[in-house]
């Protein structure tokens, strides 16, 4: 089963065992009472159930079965948490970051670019990083993505890539 990282634990909030945690955009929905999540917290990994879950400051501060304490939650902090990639739902023209990276980058004229070295997200919008180099990754520029063949059109405007 392949899973994505869908939270990291940020810190403790008070003294009921609280723990603030930053959710990916893609895995936000998953948080709710009830929710089984793979944690990977310092050198254990473990199945953890949330109890509670509440919207503070952009983050969430969330409960997990069994800790009540602020001690009990030390062991958590910056932990990241895990669910199954088939549990997060994707709207259209929505991609995981991993489904990216790899695929090789071609020009409307077949120019090859490069491949994917990574997704870089930033408040304006998120970037393809191919070769060093920034590409927006807005339909004016990414005409195609093409998963089945690890393959991305884009149409560059002049100077973006030189």
């Amino acid at each position: 089963m392949t899973e994505i990282e869908v939270g990291r634990i940020a810190g403790i909030f008070g003294l009921r065992g609280e723990l603030k945690c930053d959710p990916t955009t893609a895995g936000r929905i998953l948080f709710s009472a009830g929710a089984v999540l793979r944690c990977e917290a310092k050198e254990t990994t473990s199945q953890i159930r949330l109890t509670h879950i509440r919207p503070h400051k952009g983050r969430l501060l969330i409960s997990i079965e069994g800790v009540d304490d602020a001690d009990a939650a030390e062991a958590f902090v910056g932990a990241a948490l895990y669910a199954p990639r088939a549990d997060v739902p994707l709207n259209e023209g929505e991609y995981f970051d991993a489904d990216l990276v790899g695929c090789t980058v071609h020009g409307t004229d077949d120019t090859l670019y490069g491949t994917v070295e990574r997704i870089e997200h930033y408040p304006s919008g998120d970037m393809l990083v191919i070769a060093g180099r920034l590409v927006p990754m807005v339909r004016a520029i990414v005409t195609e993505i093409d998963l089945e063949s690890h393959r991305i059109i884009i149409d560059p405007p002049a100077g973006l890539l030189d």
